[in-house]
C-alpha cells in the first residue's frame, strides 16, 4: 500500500492584486475583484511506497514546496485528494517556529512540540541536538542573535531527531557550510536506512541522484515525468534547452 497518494490534485491560490488598503477600496467601489487567482498544480497525480526516497524537480515556482506543504497538512487541495497514512516531519522552512526571544535551548523544547515530540522525548535528545548543531557556545543566547545559518543549523538540528516515518527535506543542503551539509546529507542517508520514507527537494542534482531512486518533474503545473532521477534531470534541462 502507498504511504502517500495524491489523486487528481489541483492547488489555487489567491494572488492580491492591490498592495495597499488605500489602493482596496476604490477597486471594491468599482466591483472589481480583489484578488486574482493562480493555479500552482494541476490535476497531480502519484502515489510513494512506504521506504522511497523520491525527488521533486523543476524550476522555482513549478509547485515544489506546494507539494510538500499539502503532503504537510499545511495547505489543502482545492480539487482532488492528498492521503498521507503515517507521521510527517516536516524539514520545510527551517527555523519558521522559533521564537526571537527565547534562547536556542528553549527554541529546542519549543519546536521539538510543535514537530509532535513529548517533553520525555524532547528531554532525551536535548544533547544529541545541540552536539549535531555544533551551537553549544551559544545554546543559552536568544536566537535573534543568531546568524541565518545558526538558526538553520539548529533547526534541523530539531527536526532530525524527530521518528516520524516521513520526512519533507526542502533544500537542506543549503544549512550552514560545506562540512556541515554534508553532516546534514549522512543524517539523511541514516534515515534511509532505517527505511524512512523522504520526500526531497533540492537544486543539487548530484544530491538527488545520489540520495534517491526515484524523481517527479513538474512543468507548469502539471507532473510532466515520473522516472529515475537520470531520466528526470535529463528531460528537466531538455525543458529548459527548449526555452532557449
Amino acid at each position: 500500500m502507498s504511504i502517500i497518494e495524491f489523486k487528481s490534485v489541483t492547488k489555487h491560490f489567491h494572488l492580491q492584486q492591490n498592495k495597499t488598503f488605500k489602493d482596496l477600496i476604490p477597486a471594491l467601489i468599482r466591483g472589481q475583484g480583489w484578488a486574482q487567482s493562480h493555479t500552482v498544480l494541476k490535476n497531480v497525480s502519484f502515489s510513494i511506497r512506504a521506504g522511497e526516497s523520491v525527488a521533486i524537480v523543476g524550476k522555482n515556482g513549478a509547485g515544489k514546496s506546494t507539494i510538500l506543504k499539502l503532503i504537510a497538512g499545511v495547505t489543502y487541495p482545492s480539487q482532488g485528494q492528498v492521503i498521507v497514512r503515517d507521521q510527517v516531519a516536516p524539514l520545510i522552512e527551517l527555523g519558521a517556529g522559533f521564537h526571537h526571544e527565547l534562547s536556542g535551548y528553549e527554541n529546542i523544547f519549543l519546536n521539538s512540540a510543535i514537530l509532535g515530540l513529548h517533553r520525555k522525548e524532547i528531554e532525551a535528545e536535548v544533547d544529541d541536538i545541540i552536539a549535531f548543531s555544533e551551537l553549544a557556545e551559544f545554546i543559552h543566547e536568544p536566537v535573534k542573535r543568531y546568524s541565518t545559518g545558526m538558526t538553520m543549523r539548529l533547526a534541523f538540528s530539531v527536526a532530525a531527531h524527530t521518528t516520524a516515518p516521513i520526512l519533507l527535506v526542502d533544500e537542506v543542503l543549503a544549512v550552514g557550510d560545506y562540512d556541515f551539509q554534508q553532516k546534514c546529507l549522512r543524517k539523511l542517508q541514516e534515515f534511509k536506512k532505517e527505511g524512512r520514507t523522504i520526500i526531497f527537494v533540492s537544486h543539487d542534482e548530484q544530491a538527488i541522484t545520489e540520495f534517491c531512486e526515484r524523481a517527479l518533474l513538474l512543468h507548469q503545473g502539471k507532473l510532466d515525468l515520473d522516472g529515475t532521477p537520470d531520466q528526470v534531470l535529463a528531460r528537466y534541462h531538455q525543458l529548459e534547452d527548449a526555452k532557449e
